[in-house]
């Protein structure tokens, strides 16, 4: 028997006393000297996971890669995503008023009493409010003080109040120098104790009682939030001649919301913005003029390169150890398209196991992370696997191109020498 022969039985790829490769499975048959696919796939599969040690350098390569990349791309999109959370949580309007020039959320140019007025008076305005928002500090009597946004809601429908109350009531808003403020904004201000209504205040010399405490989305900033109404919020500040943030709406039915933003801004200049437009304007500032793109995208590349160099580098070695092996599957018949294609079942095969790891790392860490106040709210998205598969599938087809390349030049002669 020769060596090719001699490696045909010892791979599984059966052979009669002649020497003829036979189909696993098929009883002996003589295969007229054609090697089946699964056969190959077989050996593949076997030489991959042959030598354990370089397999779980390879699964574990993808596994680091792909946990860097998913961590970070969620925590990326999280962040972005709490920039425009409190438009979000004011689910019950049409439009947001502001300023022609506003860019973002937290920059924005007062607007008048007339404003409001001018607003209302558009044809398709079943409603408009003010809405107030502002940053100040609170003290607590325990003297422990915090950084606290102010929202200011109208009076009479308190229309913009948090709908996840965890205690208390929107309603007792309309008590005297009643504030609702957030549950982390509570645990800033009373460190260490128990959730409760009733405690007092202190807010630019104005004792307030808090008479609810809620869950609202997670501002981008580490700030408390509190909900007041709006005349007694605007005695927080100190009063100015323009003091209005927005002026929020509502269209008539019958007239649609792009309807109404173009009218708006054609009789009274203002720009108008619905929430998804508002905040999608919010993320776009915050991604084109800070540098959390550029450094969460370092941290993304910086996987994606080290992901590439392991991979690549144990995947090359790995070939070169085999080399014989393959030649011998050369010299019995097996072309380079079927080489090809036993690479890329190897390839496949870690990218998916390394894959499927990372991921699951990634959904566990922010599963047991989710207490925490600082990462509240970011989960492993669906859109950022299908990023992160992309990437792999990427590290894995670069990992085993170098290999690819020196198979198809090799000579199955090679096999014989020495």
């Amino acid at each position: 028997m020769d060596r090719a022969a001699a490696y045909d039985q010892s791979v599984g790829i059966g052979g009669d006393r002649s020497g003829a490769p036979t189909e696993p499975g098929a009883g002996g048959r003589p295969t007229s000297g054609r090697i089946t696919g699964r056969s190959m796939d077989r050996v593949a599969l076997r030489m991959l996971m042959g030598d354990r040690a370089k397999f779980l350098s390879l699964i574990f390569s993808v596994t680091f890669a792909t946990f860097l990349i998913s961590q970070q791309l969620s925590i990326f999109c999280g962040l972005m995503n709490r920039t425009r959370g409190q438009i979000s949580d004011v689910g019950d309007v049409d439009l947001w008023v502001m300023d022609d020039g506003t860019r973002y959320f937290d920059e924005v140019y007062a607007l008048g009493d007339n404003d409001l007025y001018r607003v209302r008076s558009v044809p398709g305005v079943a409603w408009a409010v003010p809405y107030f928002r502002a940053t100040t500090t609170v003290r607590a009597q325990s003297g422990a003080f915090r950084s606290v946004v102010v929202n200011g809601l109208d009076d009479a429908s308190l229309v913009g109040a948090p709908h996840s109350m965890i205690m208390g009531s929107v309603a007792d808003l309309r008590k005297p120098d009643s504030v609702i403020v957030d549950k982390a904004g509570f645990g800033f201000l009373f460190p260490g104790e128990p959730l409760r209504t009733g405690d007092i205040i202190e807010i630019n010399d104005h004792r307030v009682q808090i008479v609810g405490i809620c869950q609202p989305s997670v501002p981008f900033v580490s700030n408390a939030l509190l909900w007041s109404r709006y005349s007694l919020a605007l005695g927080f500040v100190g009063r100015e001649r323009r003091e209005m943030t927005f002026v929020v709406c509502k269209a008539q039915p019958g007239v649609s919301a792009k309807e109404l933003a173009d009218r708006i801004h054609q009789r009274t200049g203002l720009k108008a913005l619905n929430s998804a437009q508002f905040g999608w304007a919010t993320i776009w500032y915050y991604i084109k003029n800070t540098g959390i793109p550029i450094n969460f995208g370092i941290t993304v590349v910086v996987a994606l390169v080290v992901g590439t160099v392991i991979s690549g580098q144990t995947f090359y070695i790995f070939t070169l150890e085999n080399l014989k092996q393959f030649g011998a599957l050369k010299a019995i018949g097996a072309t380079n398209g079927r080489i090809v294609a036993m690479v890329v079942l190897q390839a496949a095969v870690v990218g998916f196991a390394g894959f499927s790891i990372g991921e699951g790392i990634v959904a566990f860490f922010f599963v047991m992370v989710q207490k925490s106040e600082g990462l509240r709210g970011i989960v492993l998205l669906w859109q950022v696997m299908a990023i992160t598969a992309v990437m792999v599938t990427g590290i894995i087809l670069a990992a085993s191109l170098l290999s690819v390349r020196r198979l198809i030049r090799l000579e199955p002669a090679e096999v014989f020498r020495g």
